[in-house]
């Protein structure tokens, strides 16, 4: 404790820049070794290993993918009541179940060690919300939650990488394997939590640009519900969508490849590393934008630009115009350019536009446990369906699905918060209980992008 006390008085002296590096980065680590508990079992196939007709594989990905769904819905309450006191026990807590969860799935045997991802995933489920709280309501925040939120994508193909690499060098089963993977990633968790807390709290200047944040309870929830009940529900659709793509390449990222005739190993490191270089770049940008009206926009802009890329790069691959390595790259890019904004800078905007006074962790949790079921529900479909089909022909019939439905919704949701804004009576009238800044500031409700 005096230690942390020592490094807590040194990072006070640290200026601006420097913070927001640091806390950038002990963000992108913690959650890049999170993942090392969460996906690593993905790296492995299980071949032809089935449970009650059910492939094997899709077993674990349901379980724990449940775990991870339940977590969110009781995140919900839990991360936005959060006060940030307890912040490193609570993530400490939470990964060292998590990791049992995985000494659980190698000692048992199959198929009864599938409920241990159960117990694997509803822990980390809560992490995100944990480590985002560390970095929002900054000025900054849009580069450290960039930062942050590209380990989303690095650290799925990273985790595989390593994952596979511990099988083919030690020969360690695929049962063994995610406990192991675990256990190489685990100091790196621990050393990064330590330094989340060396973090300073937010500046006063970063209140006055992204208002205090601060714990909601169930009342502020609900009216904050419907004030903006129509720009949420258009954003849940779109999220349902991005987070069922999402989980399925994740979770069958080596099916696909494979079936795309691509065997190498480090090609997952590979295109998830140039496509987290990409979308961190794009993120990082907006920092520039200091009006949040401005960069609300931006930000939809982007979301739209990431559908156009995803299904135009699926036709162009289906009319064999590129090869599988440019259609998992383009696809992937196009996924997580519009994906990545509703975990990293897309709420932010939004409680900073509208100077709420409260936390992204609500609704963003809202979003995620609604998120989840949906992908869960899309991953049931596809098994249960009586076509056989394989993963990537699934996969790429979805990116049609979700760049058409997913590019009208982002522009509805657009012209809703614009007008939103506009309507600046309105906003006053339906958000003064909700503590929202009663001097709205009125450059932001004028501006023309």
């Amino acid at each position: 404790m005096k230690l942390l006390t020592l490094f807590r008085t040194k990072a006070a002296n640290w200026n601006y820049i420097t913070v927001s590096v640091f806390a950038a980065l002990a963000a992108f680590s913690c959650y890049t070794s999170m993942y090392a508990f969460r996906k690593s079992f993905a790296a492995a196939t299980f071949h032809e290993a089935e449970f009650l007709g059910l492939d094997y594989k899709v077993w674990l990905v349901v379980v724990q993918m449940l775990g991870y769904m339940c977590s969110k819905f009781y995140g919900i309450r839990f991360i936005s009541e959060s006060k940030g006191k307890n912040r490193a026990k609570y993530l400490l807590t939470l990964i060292g179940i998590s990791w049992l969860g995985l000494l659980g799935f190698a000692l048992m045997p199959a198929p009864y060690n599938i409920v241990c991802l159960a117990i694997n995933g509803f822990p980390l489920g809560m992490i995100w919300g944990l480590v985002f709280s560390y970095l929002e309501g900054r000025k900054s925040t849009e580069f450290m939650g960039a930062v942050m939120s590209v380990s989303l994508i690095f650290a799925s193909g990273f985790v595989k990488t390593v994952g596979r690499t511990l099988m083919e060098l030690f020969s360690i089963n695929e049962f063994w394997m995610p406990f192991c993977t675990g256990l190489v990633f685990l100091l790196p968790f621990l050393i990064s939590v330590f330094c989340l807390e060396m973090i300073p709290v937010p500046t006063a200047e970063d209140e006055r640009l992204r208002t205090r944040r601060e714990p909601m309870n169930a009342q502020q929830r609900r009216k904050f519900l419907m004030v903006f009940l129509p720009g949420i529900i258009i954003t849940i659709v779109i999220y349902v969508m991005l987070t069922a793509l999402r989980d399925i390449r994740d979770n069958f990222e080596v099916e696909i490849w494979q079936m795309i005739h691509v065997q190498d190993n480090h090609i997952y490191a590979k295109v998830d590393g140039l496509i987290s270089l990409a979308v961190l770049i794009l993120i990082s940008l907006l920092i520039l934008v200091r009006d949040n009206l401005k960069a609300f926009q931006l930000i939809h802009l982007l979301i739209v630009c990431g559908f156009v890329i995803a299904g135009l790069s699926t036709y162009l691959f289906d009319r064999q115009y590129i090869g599988g390595v440019a259609w998992m790259s383009a696809v992937g890019l196009g996924l997580y350019m519009a994906y990545i904004p509703y975990n990293a800078i897309f709420f932010e905007r939004m409680i900073a536009n509208f100077h709420v006074k409260g936390n992204i962790g609500f609704i963003m949790y809202l979003a995620d446990s609604i998120g989840y079921l949906g992908s869960l529900s899309i991953l049931v479909i596809k098994e249960f369906s009586p076509v056989e089909i394989s993963w990537a022909m699934y996969f790429s019939q979805l990116v049609y699905v979700m760049a058409i439905i997913g590019a009208c919704c982002t522009v509805a949701s657009w012209m809703y918060f614009v007008n939103k804004t506009k309507s600046k009576k309105n906003i006053f009238i339906q958000t003064q209980d909700l503590n929202v800044n009663e001097h709205f500031n009125r450059s932001v409700v004028s501006t023309k992008f």
